[in-house]
């Protein structure tokens, strides 16, 4: 990597930091949402409605975060971003009576907001601050940022199964809150202004005028991460406490491992797809739309096997535990392949407003794993629901191939 000027060196480390600092209370709370509603006795499902507007304002929120990046800047984007999660850890502070399925989803909702500005901002500050001369070396950066991100999404994830069990819902609450808060602050005092903003002011109707090359890259980005959610999101966890008798503690242990290892292989994706990171050449993207079809092509078959093994019961739990690791590898890789495809094709001038739209489809894939992880699960099992994310691979190959094979 080459070094960068020590000012944009600070700003991309303040930006990470704040980045990271909002995904380690993110996978918390998502987690103490899950636990704590579960030991309730509210049901997959109702559980999974609790997320519906997380993700359904993450959608509009990539889309318009990206514009309103353009125009006042990344550094604003990412603070709204940070205070935000600050108003939604507080509205979930009421008594437990006003507690219902209703407030926690608005909740969520402006979490998802939150979380979907912060994320726009650092992936698009990237490829401004971030020292990268050839496309191999953006690679390396993104790799770091995306995998450090998901590395701590999972420890958040430990930290809420451990916060719920020692000192419960709404203490957990306020240790996160303080945390955060801190953050913020240096954020607001330390964040150069007008990170990112675009000279030329953009006009709303550019929001979906996308060249073939972001649309066939945000489809297959769907599909992808809905097959993920579709059984991740609910009808794991659930499946863990309620089918194999897990306690809390075990089950975000598990989930927190399983996401620190999807982190971990993400920052070493340049190592294991040593062809992409190694290439020089200005148009070394299209070398990793073809490994990326190949990726997927293996993928595919991991949920389908885990069914299988699962259907005719062959040491179910060593079964999902291997075919779980075997889906964060596969999975990682992809999605750290496909995170350096958007950063690499989007243009400086306009890189918030096509990452914007490019996590806009990310989004409605997470919608709709949301919604399906927990009315599958309900109605049908866990079985279907890798079987459904088999199905919604090939989808995304799809999309892939068209990139690898027309682009």
């Amino acid at each position: 990597m080459t070094i960068a000027p020590a000012p944009s060196l600070r700003q991309y480390a303040l930006v990470t930091g704040n980045y990271w600092a909002f995904t380690l209370t993110d996978g918390a709370l998502r987690m103490l949402v899950v636990l704590h509603f579960h030991s309730l006795g509210y049901d997959a499902l109702q559980i999974a409605l609790m997320f519906i507007f997380y993700e359904l304002f993450g959608v509009f929120t990539n889309l318009l975060g990206g514009y309103l990046g353009a125009r006042i800047g990344l550094n604003r984007t990412m603070n709204i971003g940070l205070g935000l999660q600050l108003a939604a850890l507080s509205m979930l502070l009421v008594n437990p009576q006003l507690l219902t399925v209703a407030w926690v989803m608005a909740a969520q909702a402006v979490s998802g907001v939150a979380k979907d500005l912060n994320k726009m901002s650092a992936k698009s500050a990237i490829k401004l601050l971030a020292p990268t001369h050839t496309n191999s070396s953006l690679y390396r950066w993104v790799a770091v940022l995306t995998g450090s991100k998901n590395t701590l999404k999972g420890a958040g994830f430990f930290l809420g199964g451990a916060l719920l069990t020692n000192v419960g819902f709404k203490p957990s609450i306020l240790i996160m809150m303080l945390g955060l808060g801190s953050v913020w602050l240096c954020s607001l005092m330390l964040l150069k202004a007008n990170l990112g903003r675009s000279v030329q002011k953009p006009k709303l109707r550019q929001l979906l005028s996308k060249s073939s090359v972001i649309n066939h890259l945000s489809a297959a980005r769907l599909f992808l991460f809905c097959a993920r959610d579709v059984w991740f999101v609910v009808a794991l966890p659930v499946y863990l406490a309620q089918q194999l008798n897990w306690a809390y503690w075990q089950v975000s242990a598990f989930l927190a491992a399983w996401i620190i290892g999807y982190g971990l292989v993400q920052m070493l994706a340049p190592l294991i797809t040593r062809k992409v990171a190694n290439n020089a050449s200005p148009n070394g993207f299209k070398l990793a739309h073809k490994i990326s079809f190949k990726w997927q092509i293996t993928l595919m078959f991991v949920p389908l096997s885990l069914a299988m093994g699962l259907y005719f019961e062959w040491q179910s739990d060593a079964i999902l535990i291997i075919g779980l690791g075997m889906f964060g590898i596969v999975f990682a890789v992809n999605s750290c392949l496909h995170s350096y495809l958007i950063v690499a094709l989007s243009k400086s001038s306009s890189v918030a407003m096509d990452v914007g739209f490019y996590y806009m489809a990310n989004a409605v894939g997470r919608l709709l794993g949301t919604l399906l992880s927990g009315w599958v699960f309900l109605q049908f099992g866990f079985i279907s629901c890798l079987l459904i994310s088999t199905a919604l691979v090939l989808c995304a190959t799809y999309f892939t191939f068209m990139l690898a094979h027309r682009h």
